[in-house]
């Protein structure tokens, strides 16, 4: 689930992501990819993506009509679950400036998209763009601070109570805890709209307000209570259980980093990041997020450009001696499930009783 902290920037994804000026790796890699013009954008494909991504919500909509009062809803929430996490994509993408030349019209998107899926686009940039700039740091990155979760040995020492209990079977806990994922989404954008300080906190709050009353009203209004009390369940837990199994791969299991002991920009992006092996049936799965090597190095590059760029960084990185981390699906859960066991291990290590404390 995203920590609770919600500091926006209104200028989303721009400025904390650039390189350090010294960092020649990185602009010879750079002057590489431009050369290839992988940083132009791609309308044609966003086009028929997002006309596509539109066209199969509108026809959720009408099938959701026309079953009606069924326990097949649950199949249709399973779909409409599918469905908002590649709208949350698509929101990601605007978020980075992937889609449109122009800032304006990318914002736009992204707040519309934000509203259809419940999540606040102004609380997502800022969070986003202070994890791009300090990927896996314990300190800065705002994806490391969970607190039902520890990602290093020093914040499981931290946890106390309940949250201590999650975190010491939190490999065990990992999938079911994603269950809630969407509800916490759901939450962090009330808490956005009530914070003074969140940019456009009055069109977030009317955005939220029409998608939170048109969902409820569709659901309640088409289904009996039993049924659309578990319609919004599976709905919004199985939407919660992908976005989770679509982010966790690309840093969890990674190395972190504290204080100001982290490296230069191009080995601060790679050495953090994992990319997912696959094909183009994986890019779409998970948004084009298995290349988040590429993504982190370059996050205005346009989804479809990532998979090109791909032999360009991995060979650049070899030329260089950079690590880079690539695995299959399953297996990067597995890194994930063991990194979340290991660094809880000081939790289930036994306290030592009062006497042996004395003594």
């Amino acid at each position: 689930m995203p920590p609770r902290t919600n500091t926006a920037s209104a200028d989303a994804l721009s400025p904390l992501t650039s390189p350090d000026a010294g960092d020649r790796d990185y602009v010879e890699l750079s002057r590489e990819i431009r050369a290839a013009g992988l940083l132009k954008r791609r309308r044609g494909y966003y086009a028929v993506k997002i006309g596509l991504t539109f066209l199969a919500f509108a026809a959720g909509c009408a099938a959701f009509a026309l079953i009606g009062d069924n326990w097949w809803q649950l199949a249709t929430a399973v779909f409409f679950a599918v469905l908002s996490t590649q709208l949350a994509f698509l929101g990601h993408d605007a978020g980075h400036q992937q889609i449109f030349r122009s800032r304006a019209a990318n914002d736009r998107l992204g707040r519309v998209l934000g509203g259809i899926v419940g999540i606040s686009y102004q609380w997502w940039t800022g969070k986003h763009t202070r994890h791009h700039a300090h990927p896996n740091h314990e300190e800065s990155d705002p994806d490391l601070d969970i607190p039902l979760l520890a990602f290093t040995r020093d914040q499981s020492r931290d946890r106390r109570g309940l949250v201590r209990w999650t975190a010491r079977n939190q490999a065990m806990l990992f999938f079911p805890l994603l269950l809630l994922e969407g509800l916490s989404l759901h939450w962090a954008a009330v808490e956005a709209v009530r914070d003074p300080a969140t940019p456009r906190r009055r069109s977030e709050a009317l955005i939220q307000l029409v998608s939170l009353a048109s969902y409820l009203t569709a659901v309640f209004l088409v289904l009996s209570p039993p049924v659309a009390i578990a319609f919004i369940a599976v709905h919004q837990g199985l939407w919660g259980v992908y976005m989770g199994c679509s982010f966790a791969p690309g840093h969890k299991g990674m190395p972190t980093y504290s204080g100001s002991a982290t490296p230069g920009f191009l080995a601060r992006q790679v050495l953090t990041s994992r990319n997912v092996r696959g094909s183009r049936w994986v890019d779409g799965l998970l948004g084009g997020l298995n290349y988040q090597i590429e993504h982190h190095l370059f996050p205005t590059m346009p989804r479809p450009n990532l998979r090109r760029a791909q032999p360009l960084v991995r060979a650049f990185c070899a030329s260089h001696g950079i690590d880079y981390a690539e695995c299959g699906l399953v297996r990067s859960y597995r890194y994930v499930l063991a990194h979340l066991h290991e660094v809880s291990a000081p939790l289930r290590s036994p306290r030592p009783s009062a006497r042996e404390v004395s003594s």
